[in-house]
């Protein structure tokens, strides 16, 4: 192996002198030195071939399962492994995220979530669109209450096709009495020609927002089974509610939830389903879908998406005849 290297880096350094005597070098040294000197092409994106079944909020049609954006945009629920986040944007170059967004095409999934608030996401994205990449996106927007406007048309200038309210900021604004603001939100986004919705980690924000009368044209909320080893103890659930400083729950109320959605005629897209990769795919995937959950975002890797997906047309298939009846 080290003499092969030695050989690659001689042949680079040589490669000027090679085109005064091409008759000294073979074919294949030719191929190494182009090899070492040449850029990795970007990932296009290909026709897809697989499918995977579809739903609609609104006039936008929306495949079953929904790529997170978490993971492209650097940042993961990690509970005490203070590294991840750092590991993840060294992973996800800008080519990986191309390639990540044309597997997801690949395989059926025509739906995102990005950020419209980080630039850099949104100049890759328009960059991969000019390359052929047809991904939509949902926004995740955060904007401050004294500014409702800004995030929504940055939102609808990039592109997105909905856009929903950070379901931490939600919750907080619930928490705080200030269920107007959601609202308001909620119009701003639809005068924009945009999918609204509302996510929430809390069923209460929901709650609250269907007594306010603010008709979103869909909720995400978080939704997975406890039963995995690093729940919080009940003891640990005010730290949680308080300042979400408990990084490993994100479904406090997963039986009321699912009551309570149940009676619910709004499409509900699940989230943190798999809570936060504590949660193997088949359980976490059949245990939303035969819940009641209309759609699921799952953050994945590349790696990772052929087999979700295929898991997730298993699970639809014997999910079909459940008692809430899907929407969109």
């Amino acid at each position: 192996m080290k003499n092969r290297s030695n050989r690659r880096s001689f042949l680079k350094k040589s490669a000027a002198a090679t085109l005064s005597a091409p008759l000294l070098m073979s074919l294949e040294e030719y191929a190494l030195a182009a090899q070492e000197s040449a850029p990795s092409p970007l990932p296009a994106a290909s026709p897809s071939t697989s499918t995977l079944p579809t739903g609609a909020i609104g006039k936008v049609k929306l495949s079953r399962v929904i790529c997170g954006g978490n993971l492209i945009n650097g940042y993961a629920h990690s509970r005490d492994l203070i590294y991840v986040s750092t590991l993840l944007k060294h992973y996800f170059t800008d080519d990986k995220i191309m390639e990540t967004w044309a597997l997801c095409e690949q395989h059926g999934i025509n739906t995102m979530i990005l950020h419209p608030a980080e630039a850099q996401a949104v100049s890759l994205y328009e960059k991969y669109r000019a390359r052929g990449g047809r991904i939509q996106y949902l926004a995740q927007i955060g904007p401050t209450r004294d500014d409702l406007k800004t995030e929504v048309k940055r939102a609808q200038d990039a592109g997105a096709v909905g856009a929903f309210l950070l379901g931490n900021l939600s919750d907080t604004w619930t928490r705080e009495g200030d269920v107007k603001s959601i609202g308001q939100l909620l119009s701003i986004i639809k005068d924009h020609g945009l999918i609204a919705g509302v996510a929430a980690h809390e069923l209460r924000t929901v709650q609250a927002v269907e007594k306010a009368g603010f008709a979103p044209d869909f909720y995400m909320k978080t939704l997975h089974d406890t039963n995995y080893w690093s729940k919080r103890r009940p003891d640990q659930m005010k730290e949680v509610i308080d300042n979400y400083a408990a990084d490993n729950y994100w479904c406090m109320d997963p039986k009321e939830t699912i009551a309570y959605m149940s009676e619910l005629q709004r499409p509900w897209i699940a989230y943190k389903v798999l809570a936060a990769g504590a949660i193997q795919p088949k359980a976490g995937f059949r245990h939303a879908f035969e819940n009641g959950a209309d759609f699921i975002t799952v953050g994945m890797f590349d790696f990772q998406i052929a087999e979700d997906v295929a898991v997730a047309n298993e699970v639809l298939k014997v999910t079909q005849n459940r008692e809430r009846i899907w929407l969109g």
